[in-house]
């Protein structure tokens, strides 16, 4: 048995669900998600020095990587895979790993997270170098695919964080810096997708977007660089351009079609 209290398998605050009326579930299951973000809150001052060390990597080349298994590592690619579209990065920026590999996103694959080394070998796939950041998601903060990669990219030289729900956890113990977001007991007894999964989406929205802002990519609040890939987002950057030239809107989608990038255009209007 492990040697510190896993919050995550605690049994529920509630019991015999399967009586209750489906209003009384969603009631309890949102007085529940009230205090995620609450939790996350108590994490921030983890997250800032997690970013604040990001940010010079990322600008001299680094990389961002994230790796987990089960829900943990599909809201790892979640979040890499909204870069590219909101911020216009290259996909090889920020890139999410997950136990068992792509075909992992949608089906579970049977004891994929309790390879120790496997991690490492995927990231050795994308030439991994010291100037990368890895952030292990793990709601137990037990998952050995996790902690292997973690503690092997430590020892290599890269920067290392693990987000983790619950305290004290060997995860927490392996990572340079720990975030551990103890979101107490889950509504369905183990259900970590619930709570522990709400609060990691909302660490991973903060350390990408931060870092995103941080390295230039917004400018006032809008988001400059976005790729123009559909016709809400063609309208966005028009519009931000009616805002900031002061040009019909017209005008402003010539422009926008011309540079191919609302900063492009910004940056030769603004000459």
């Amino acid at each position: 048995m492990s040697d510190f209290d896993k919050i995550t398998e605690s049994p529920s605050l509630y019991d015999h669900l399967e009586g209750m009326e489906v209003s009384e579930l969603l009631k309890f299951i949102n007085d529940e998600d009230q205090k995620v973000a609450l939790a996350v809150r108590e994490s921030l001052p983890s997250i800032s020095a997690l970013v604040e060390a990001m940010v010079p990597r990322f600008l001299s080349g680094g990389r961002l990587f994230y790796i987990g298994a089960g829900t943990s590592g599909r809201l790892g690619i979640l979040d890499a895979s909204e870069i590219p579209p909101t911020y216009g990065m290259p996909h090889d920026r920020v890139i999410g790993l997950i136990a068992g590999g792509d075909r992992a996103i949608r089906k579970a694959v049977e004891h994929a997270e309790d390879d120790t080394e496997q991690a490492w070998k995927d990231l050795e796939a994308h030439s991994i170098s010291d100037l990368d950041t890895l952030v292990g998601i793990a709601a137990s903060g037990t998952t050995p695919y996790v902690i292997g990669g973690i503690r092997k990219a430590r020892e290599s030289g890269l920067l290392t964080a693990g987000i983790t729900n619950n305290p004290g956890s060997p995860l927490a113990r392996a990572a340079e810096i720990p975030i551990e977001i103890p979101v107490g007991p889950e509504f369905v007894t183990g259900s970590t997708r619930m709570k522990s999964g709400t609060s990691q989406k909302l660490a991973l929205n903060m350390i990408s977007t931060a870092l995103m802002i941080r390295i230039g990519r917004v400018s006032g609040n809008k988001m400059v660089h976005m790729q123009l890939s559909n016709n809400k987002l063609i309208d966005r950057g028009t519009r931000y351009l009616v805002e900031h030239l002061g040009f019909s809107y017209e005008k402003a989608g010539e422009a926008l079609t011309q540079f191919g990038s609302v900063q492009k255009a910004l940056e030769h209007f603004k000459k």
